[in-house]
């Protein structure tokens, strides 16, 4: 499989899991201070959207179908 067509695959995946959970939130930042007696820890949290998704679906698609037609010609 060409590398576009592995994108275009991946993106696919990533798209159509995000559509249906509603969204994916993730850990971005993840730092820990040790105080001696205590241990702090702190997180940034994201969030990303279902239209991100979306997007990533059609342009997922969008190669998949740009890759195949590419290809070589047929006789």
């Amino acid at each position: 499989m060409r590398p576009a067509g592995l994108i275009a695959m991946l993106l696919i995946v990533f798209g159509a899991i995000v559509l249906v959970v509603g969204g994916v939130s993730y850990v971005k930042d993840r730092d820990t201070a040790d105080l001696g007696i205590a241990k702090v820890t702190t997180e940034r949290r994201g969030f990303v959207p279902p239209w991100v998704g979306g997007v990533a679906l059609v342009a997922g698609i969008v190669l998949l179908f740009s890759a195949r037609r590419s290809g070589t010609p047929s006789i």
